[in-house]
């Protein structure tokens, strides 16, 4: 009896992971997502002035010409392009929609700063014998900021749910044969649970390669981390969320904010997904 079930359990996950293989078309589709954009400004510069959606926007659209010009069978989606606010859902509603291949979601880092307590004055307090003077303070937020480096998002393994249900729902994008994924079909549940395994390895291995371009142009790696990202779990494929940099640590602001800091940021998750498309379509032969 053992050695039966044993069997079935071996046959059934062989048949899983033939069908999770049909999932093997090249890479001709990404969608690159700036960040926030219209009444959704995003993280604020050290001096308030410079906000987290033009830059992300500036970058996106670097990255979807160096695409456009350098990887020519590759289509470079994008889910804004101009100052507007797009909700979350919608965004991984287009590249849904669009049956892409990948997702990246370029933002930039913030951390909270740091308050300082000074003395501005004094008081007197109290009547008579209890009659005293004490300090005033007053607390000062600096929004300048010491931290520094990129880090790169997969999702967190707390919004599988999310991402399998996605999956379920476009199941047309990842399969070969259309109507595959039968939602009365006991097998269909493992089948879109070794999806979800599979998108999760595959966003580590892009999220991975960026990091390392980052560190190439001497940026300073912060890793790869897990996230549960409203953004990437309603994604029907490997998708990252790309942190470029702080925009209230000074110096890195006016980086983030220049011509060659954009140029190079962007020019780095260009060879990330170039490397990574050419590590995907080997293995797919």
């Amino acid at each position: 009896m053992k050695y039966i079930i044993c069997c079935l359990v071996v046959a059934t996950n062989l048949l899983t992971y033939q069908y999770v293989g049909a999932q093997s078309k090249k890479i001709e589709k990404v969608v690159i997502d700036a960040g926030h954009g219209g009444t959704d400004a995003g993280a604020r510069g050290g001096a308030g002035m410079m906000h987290e959606k033009d830059i992300a926007l500036a970058v996106s659209l670097k990255i979807g010409r160096l695409i456009n010009d350098s990887l020519r069978t590759v289509k470079p989606i994008f889910t804004r392009t101009t100052d507007v606010f797009i909700p979350l859902p919608d965004r991984h509603e287009i590249a849904n929609q669009a049956g892409a291949d990948l997702f990246l979601a370029i933002h930039i880092n913030a951390s909270p700063g740091s308050f300082e307590k000074i003395k501005v004055g004094s008081r007197t307090v109290g009547k008579g014998k209890k009659r005293r003077t004490i300090p005033v303070y007053k607390t000062i937020h600096h929004r300048e900021t010491k931290a520094h480096g990129t880090e790169t998002y997969v999702l967190g393994l707390h919004r599988n749910g999310q991402k399998e249900n996605a999956i379920s729902e476009f199941g047309d994008n990842v399969t070969e044969e259309p109507g595959m994924l039968n939602m009365n079909d006991p097998q269909t549940a493992i089948i879109i649970a070794q999806y979800s395994q599979m998108f999760l390895k595959k966003s580590v291995s892009l999220a991975q390669k960026v990091q390392d371009e980052f560190a190439l142009q001497g940026r300073k790696d912060l890793g790869v981390k897990q996230k549960g990202l409203e953004v990437l779990a309603g994604c029907v494929m490997p998708g990252v969320l790309i942190e470029i940099g702080f925009i209230n640590n000074i110096e890195e602001e006016a980086y983030l904010n220049s011509e060659k800091g954009q140029n190079e940021i962007a020019y780095a998750i260009f060879k990330a997904i170039r490397n990574y498309k050419r590590e995907v379509e080997k293995t797919n032969l």
